[in-house]
């Protein structure tokens, strides 16, 4: 509990100082709040646009999560077919690779035209969004199994598809929920850009009409909200991953041990 408290404890008090500042700096200034207002301001704001924030929340959450396992399935198959089958990763990772030099923004507005304005583009918007990091990382970690223990079941007369579910996968799971991390961050992104391109509620529209009316406050609200659903999906993401790879974070545990023993 006590080294659990000092992790979250100097990024909690960072947070609070530069509320702090911000709030000072703001009423000293005298900055008008259509510009820049305080944290209080802000804290108003969210409290009396409460349900109207609530009713464009459940939209972007509803794209996110279908958009994010959709994102997943995908990457982990084709992460697991490149690892079986060479000529696949030869043919298909360096397209991989160069797709992501094309932005999403440039892609979603196709999509819309292609498929409507519907719940389904949106998704597909998320999906993309997720999809790179996961694949890659579990590519990576694939590939990068301990090559004496794929040797010693050989040796043993273990077939390809056996090593990979002994050995390969699980010890690519690591580099599988680091990737869904990473993924996690950009799923509530994903939906808001999604909404930006055409939708009648969301958290992209909500942001969208608090810009075009100068309420900076709302905008504000409107990135705390976005930030915090990040934040939970990235936490449960990590949840999941210490349940699934608690091998990895006894080590971790271990080691730290081990440093301040020394």
């Amino acid at each position: 509990m006590g080294e659990r408290l000092r992790r979250i404890l100097p990024p909690v008090l960072t947070v609070i100082l530069f509320l702090i500042v911000w709030e000072a700096g703001v009423r000293l200034s005298g900055i008008e709040d259509w510009l820049l207002p305080a944290p209080s301001g802000i804290a108003i704001s969210f409290a009396e646009s409460w349900e109207l924030v609530q009713r464009h929340t459940w939209p972007t959450l509803q794209e996110a999560t279908l958009g994010f396992v959709l994102g997943i399935g995908v990457a982990l198959l084709l992460a697991v077919l490149i690892d079986l089958f060479p000529w696949l990763r030869r043919g298909v990772y360096p397209l991989l690779i160069g797709s992501q030099t094309v932005p999403i923004i440039a892609i979603a507005p196709l999509l819309i035209l292609w498929f409507g304005y519907g719940l389904f583009p949106k998704v597909l918007i998320v999906a993309l969004v997720t999809f790179f990091p996961v694949v890659v990382n579990t590519v990576d970690g694939l590939s990068s199994a301990d090559s004496d223990q794929v040797r010693l079941l050989k040796s043993m007369g273990a077939n390809d598809w056996q090593i990979f579910r002994l050995v390969r996968f699980p010890q690519a799971l690591p580099s599988f929920f680091s990737g869904m991390k990473i993924a996690a961050t950009y799923g509530i992104l994903g939906a808001v850009i999604a909404e930006w391109l055409g939708a009648s509620e969301g958290l992209g529209v909500f942001l969208i009409r608090s810009q075009n009316s100068f309420a900076a406050d709302q905008v504000f609200v409107a990135i705390v909200v976005i930030t915090f659903w990040s934040l939970v999906l990235f936490s449960l993401v990590q949840l999941i991953a210490r349940f699934a790879t608690p091998w990895v974070y006894i080590e971790k545990k271990e080691n730290r041990k081990g440093e301040k023993e020394t």
